[in-house]
């Protein structure tokens, strides 16, 4: 018998009736009669060439055939029944979106769950972390966290905070003036969007008043959070975001042994602007408003 040729019906029956050993209780739990359920048990018996259940005055019982089909049907229901409650409970949940980069997500976004969790326990994120832009027309996000300078046509808007880079490193590495910037590798990462305000090292360098070392090595990668990870590591000196890096600094994983500061470029909180603004998406906007203030 082939799965395109099973006999759910007449399955679904032997299972209710085996299970209540009735066919009339059966045919109660099925909402038809109890001919009906007898039908569909020949049909399964004669489609199968087994014989079922042993049929006795005001009684069935099951044959050795059909105890051996009885679990494995009784199982399968079960587990249908679980998945799908469990299914339709997630479905019923309420789901906010958000969109962010990958370092923004890791960093900033991820550390904060728990307060989120905590005071919104109804309410599931969902993050989506990608350095691309998500396009909120076409998308199920609910809100994305633009860095940048704006403007952000068909969106509304709101600044979180602007971000600040200084060169931080690994406390071993016993960095404590520019000088040292000569001896240790700079560790750099790529800007998706070039721009003459990016936070980049030839840009800390003007405004320290410096020249930029020549001869000094240098580790490169495509992505903000991994220039981080290679700083804790200890392979070099890194600019980046002092926001994203709060964790690494309060542990002492890094150190920022000297300046100066430069601003970066402003996270803003967005929405679509022709999409209505949902309960549920109005309180997890306030709350990465809090968050931001709180942590600026």
């Amino acid at each position: 018998m082939h799965r395109r040729t099973l006999p759910l019906s007449a399955l679904r029956a032997f299972e209710a009736a085996a299970r209540l050993g009735s066919f009339k209780a059966a045919a109660t739990e099925l909402a038809v009669t109890p001919t009906a359920v007898s039908h569909q048990i020949r049909a399964l018996e004669a489609q199968t060439g087994l014989a079922l259940f042993d049929r006795q005055v005001r009684k069935v019982a099951l044959t050795e055939a059909g105890a051996q089909l009885f679990p494995v049907l009784r199982d399968g229901f079960d587990a249908f029944e679980a998945t799908l409650a469990r299914l339709t409970q997630q479905r019923t949940r309420i789901q906010v979106s958000i969109s962010a980069t990958n370092a923004f997500t890791v960093k900033w976004l991820v550390p904060r769950m728990s307060d989120f969790r905590g005071q919104h326990p109804g309410i599931d994120l969902q993050l989506q972390a990608s350095d691309e832009l998500a396009d909120l027309r076409s998308t199920v996000v609910d809100i994305a966290i633009r860095y940048g300078r704006g403007p952000y046509p068909g969106l509304v808007t709101q600044p979180l905070f602007t971000d600040r880079f200084a060169p931080v490193a690994n406390p071993r590495l016993g960095a404590t003036s520019p000088a040292d910037l000569a001896r240790v590798p700079l560790i750099r990462f790529d800007w998706k969007q070039a721009h003459p305000e990016n936070p980049t090292w030839e840009r800390w360098f003007a405004v320290a008043q410096l020249p930029l070392p020549q001869q000094a090595s240098q580790l490169r990668f495509s992505d903000e959070g991994h220039a981080i990870q290679a700083a804790v590591a200890g392979h070099g000196i890194a600019l980046v975001s002092l926001a994203l890096i709060a964790d690494e600094l309060a542990a002492g994983h890094l150190v920022q042994p000297f300046g100066p500061e430069i601003d970066g470029h402003t996270y803003h909180l967005a929405m679509y602007a022709d999409r209505p603004i949902s309960a549920p998406v109005q309180t997890v906007a306030a709350w990465l408003r809090a968050q931001a203030a709180e942590n600026s």
